[in-house]
């Protein structure tokens, strides 16, 4: 079985997906069934209609005894000879004329088609939603399922995989899970009143309809068994596809350095070749099986066409019941047709609802899922810590703690010294409750380790391994990951909005909490809100030594000026300072500043173009040769063919200097203008301007147009920009403002010097300028000026806190390993933890590091608990307590001082086991 959780309690989801579905939404289902039922009255009288239609009003029967007039609406129930012929009057109805009665019962027709198609729209509409409601809850219940598996359980899955699951497998079955009892019943009830319809114009007919349709149910899913099973296979093999491309991306890092693209690329197209076998096989079965399906739906019309006339010629069947009949079974196989469908969309999705739970339900897993957690317990995690009789072997029996036990007085601070024993990490990731596969029983005071519950665990106990786990996101996000467990306050909202997705999370079973309320517990983290809280981060990141990469982040982030205006002003001052101390201490060559009147060498031509900073991508590299509001200001100013011929000279100079260069050449870097992907499409432009002096084409100029753009004199030395071609550019600079301007264009962010450029980096905002190319060591010297001033006007600590909005990337992939391993320290000791476990989060750094961050650990973890994994002994003078292990056996040695003393454990006669590892 399936193991959901709802409300902390854990639950089974049902074996059988019908009852699974039955039990979250037989109130939505009975609703929707009653409605279906109450919509078969109106599809039986659009079914009469065409009969009364021909015989009464077109045929005249109503008027075959020369009266003028006839009723209308006169309702009179007639049954069948073979069910008594007994007829019920109800109503007298209108007498109308011909004309009025044709027209009558054809609106009457035209209306019940239009009450029938709004029972559908419904009815439809009505599964669609019950069908996502159910989809929602299926998923959050795996979901939930998958934060409750122990790491053992994880391990024994592949991520991708049940991903997919979650993500795209259980798609099918939400879809049908609208469907599974209103399909059939409403489907079910309108062939039924088809098939009593024309048994009623006449028995034999009917008796020969349900023969046809007694065939169809019969045979085609006997033939679609065989399809479930392919099916099957092809669901797993699409699995097995997914975790196997998943794994190549993982170790993606060893195909390259291994030259391992062949092997990888035939071991996909094996598996892409076994789907494709598969699908064919699928195909070939699935259209034999349409083609007979087919085949016996035009059976039926054969048998009415031929019996049927010939009644009508017998007279015992008029003409408008035999219209009728047609007409009735025309609606009869379209029905047929889906609930046959629906039988085989019913099997298949219950062979995937088997898999889901099979998949989530293994042997491996089930055993290994968290149990119910019992009414939570929030008490310090301090007094004694005595493990008695520890046993874990390794994959091959031996064993890595063989009755180990020990007992500590904590709080305390604990080098666990390994000297290369595994023995060390498997009793840290125990004392951190990332193992629960072990023997034997630890205790802290009177409580079981590993029966407290995992929200207490959470925030009083904290791990750094050797592998951070970062999320996509900030630094800051990450940092205080561990201080969202539950809101803690709400946030005012569209109080409509709000309730109507309080009531869906409800009818789902989700969670009623929003994301958009406070999350972060402020005072578990010791502060009163959120600029306190960067306060502490900034400083814990220094402290653990990531300053100066933070300060660096912040360097290069945004700001928003009306956001924080009081920032803005400030940056605008120390902009003001930064330039007054390059003037006093003769820098000024350093920095060219931006100068509305000037054209700035160390820029390209299209920042001197538009003075500012592109927001959108139509003014962002070369899009930006292709907006016709720029281009008209260039061509206003006269420039277009100086820069059009500027491009034919950047791309003469470049095709010369990368022929017969491989792509990826340090050439193409330093002169970034063509790609080599792009080199034969400017040597064609270039050809066809050499056969012929007439003018370019208008896609030709463009290209060549974008050339120039990114050219910046004193970088690329190709001497194209004199001091006119200068003066021309800042002239045509105010042109493409004022055209920007007046076509209300929110692309530009323009330079202002007595303002903040949300849309540059805080260093460019700082600067105001570029940095020059010809003077050496240029950066180093401006980074000190800009450090000094920085510092001098107290913006450090800003700054710092502008770079905890850095963002990570997907698992940190956009820091360095240092970096991920500081992140993942400050996030366990921002939530100051009882109990610290380090195993292997300094590995990243060199010994003298470490011993520097081992130091300000300790300190930082005054009165709490630590304990870290150590290779040897040599950085353990400051711990209280070292912990050694031989033969499985651990051996304390206390050390003087006043957090916490080694003492041997107190025998105890029922020492109850916890798990075993074989």
């Amino acid at each position: 079985m399936v193991w959901g959780i709802e409300d902390g309690i854990v639950r089974l989801m049902e074996k059988s997906l019908f009852r699974y579905i039955w039990t979250h939404s037989k109130r939505d289902q009975l609703i929707v069934c009653a409605v279906v039922l109450a919509s078969q009255p109106f599809y039986f009288a659009s079914l009469d209609l065409p009969r009364q239609i021909v015989n009464q009003a077109i045929q005249g029967e109503a008027f075959k005894e020369g009266q003028v007039t006839a009723p209308f609406l006169k309702l009179d129930f007639h049954l069948p000879s073979w069910l008594g012929g007994e007829t019920f009057h109800i109503f007298d109805g209108f007498h109308l004329s011909r004309i009025g009665l044709l027209l009558g019962l054809s609106c009457l027709f035209l209306f019940f088609v239009i009450v029938n198609g709004a029972f559908k729209y419904w009815i439809n509409l009505a599964k669609g939603v019950l069908g996502e409601r159910m989809l929602r809850r299926m998923r959050f219940d795996l979901f939930t399922m998958v934060l409750r598996f122990t790491p053992e359980a994880l391990r024994t899955v592949k991520s991708s995989e049940t991903a997919t699951i979650i993500k795209d497998e259980v798609e099918p079955v939400g879809g049908f899970i609208g469907d599974a009892f209103i399909t059939p019943i409403f489907l079910g009830t309108q062939a039924l009143t088809a098939i009593f319809f024309i048994m009623v114009q006449n028995l034999w007919l009917g008796l020969m309809a349900i023969a046809v349709v007694g065939i169809q149910f019969t045979v085609i899913p006997y033939l679609r068994r065989e399809l479930l099973r392919l099916g099957k296979q092809r669901q797993l093999a699409s699995r097995e596809l997914a975790g196997r491309i998943g794994e190549v991306l993982d170790g993606i890092e060893a195909v390259h350095v291994h030259n391992a693209y062949g092997w990888e690329r035939a071991e996909i197209g094996n598996r892409l070749f076994q789907l494709f076998d598969l699908r064919l096989q699928i195909y070939n079965r699935k259209f034999l099986v349409k083609f007979l399906n087919n085949f016996l739906s035009q059976l039926t019309p054969f048998f009415f066409y031929a019996v049927g006339g010939y009644f009508a010629i017998r007279g015992t069947l008029d003409i408008g019941q035999l219209v009728a009949v047609i007409g009735a079974y025309r609606e009869l196989p379209p029905p047929l047709k889906e609930l046959i469908d629906w039988d085989q969309q019913r099997l298949d999705v219950q062979v995937k609802y088997d898999q889901v739970t099979e998949h989530f339900a293994d042997e491996r897993l089930a055993p290994l899922l968290m149990t119910r957690e019992e009414q939570e317990q929030d008490e310090p995690l301090a007094g004694l810590l005595a493990a008695e009789e520890i046993r874990v072997a390794d994959p091959h029996g031996g064993m890595i703690l063989d009755n180990a036990s020990f007992a500590i007085e904590l709080p305390a601070k604990v080098a666990i010294i390994s000297n290369g024993d595994a023995a060390a990490s498997v009793l840290a990731r125990i004392l951190a409750r990332r193992m629960t596969g072990f023997g034997g029983r630890i205790r802290i005071g009177e409580r079981d380790l590993q029966q407290i519950p995992l929200a207490e665990i959470g925030h009083r106990l904290a791990y750094a391994g050797v592998d951070p786990i970062l999320f996509p996101g900030s630094i800051r996000d990450n940092l205080i990951y561990g201080l969202r467990y539950k809101p803690l306050g709400r946030v005012e909202t569209d109080p409509r909005e709000e309730n109507r997705r309080i009531m869906e999370a409800m009818r789902t079973g989700n969670p009623v909490e929003s994301i958009a309320d406070q999350w972060v517990d402020y005072e578990l983290a010791g502060t009163r809100d959120a600029d306190d809280l960067d306060r502490i981060l900034v400083t814990l990141l220094n402290e653990i030594g990531m300053g100066g990469e933070v300060y660096l982040f912040g360097l290069a982030g945004w700001i928003d000026p009306e956001k924080d205006p009081e920032l803005a002003e400030r940056l605008v001052e120390a902009r003001h300072r930064l330039r007054e101390t390059f003037q006093a201490n003769g820098m000024t060559d350093l920095v060219e500043p931006f100068d509305p009147d000037r054209y700035n060498d160390q820029t390209t031509v299209a920042e001197n173009l538009l003075f500012g900073v592109p927001k959108s991508d139509e003014f962002k590299g070369r899009n930006l040769a292709y907006n016709p509001d720029f281009r008209d200001a260039i061509d206003r100013a006269g420039l277009t063919d100086d820069l059009v011929n500027m491009g034919l000279q950047i791309a003469e100079t470049m095709t010369e200097i990368f022929e017969g260069l491989p792509p990826g050449h340090s050439l193409f870097e330093q002169f970034s203008f063509i790609g080599a992907e792009e080199l034969q499409e400017f040597e064609a432009i270039l050809r066809k301007r050499s056969r012929s002096n007439a003018a370019l084409m208008k896609d030709d100029r463009a290209k060549l147009l974008s050339l120039p753009l990114a050219y910046i004199e004193p970088r690329h030395r190709l001497g194209l920009l004199d001091d006119h071609l200068k003066l021309l550019l800042v002239h045509a600079r105010r042109l493409v403002r004022g055209m920007l301007e007046a076509a209300e264009t929110d692309g530009v962010d323009f330079y202002d010097s007595e303002k903040i450029c949300a849309a540059a980096p805080l260093r460019d905002n700082l600067l105001f300028g570029r940095i020059s190319y010809r003077v050496a060591n240029a950066q180093g010297r401006v980074a000190e000026a800009i450090s000094t001033v920085v510092r001098e006007m107290d913006l450090l600590e800003d700054i710092e806190r502008i770079g905890l909005d850095h963002q990570v990337g997907t698992a940190g992939r956009l820091l360095s390993a240092q970096e991920r391993a500081c992140v993942n320290l400050v996030r366990c000791l921002v939530k100051r933890p009882d109990i610290l476990v380090i195993d292997g989060a300094l590995a990243p750094f060199d010994e003298t590091r470490s011993q520097k961050m081992t130091e300000v650990l300790l300190e930082l973890s005054d009165g709490r608990s630590l304990f870290m994994v150590q290779p040897n002994s040599r950085q353990t003078a400051n711990f209280d307590i070292l912990m050694r292990f031989r033969d499985g056996q651990i051996t304390t040695e206390g050390k003087s001082g006043p957090a916490g003393k080694a003492r041997k454990p107190e025998p105890d006669a029922a020492q109850p086991i916890a798990g075993e590892v074989a």
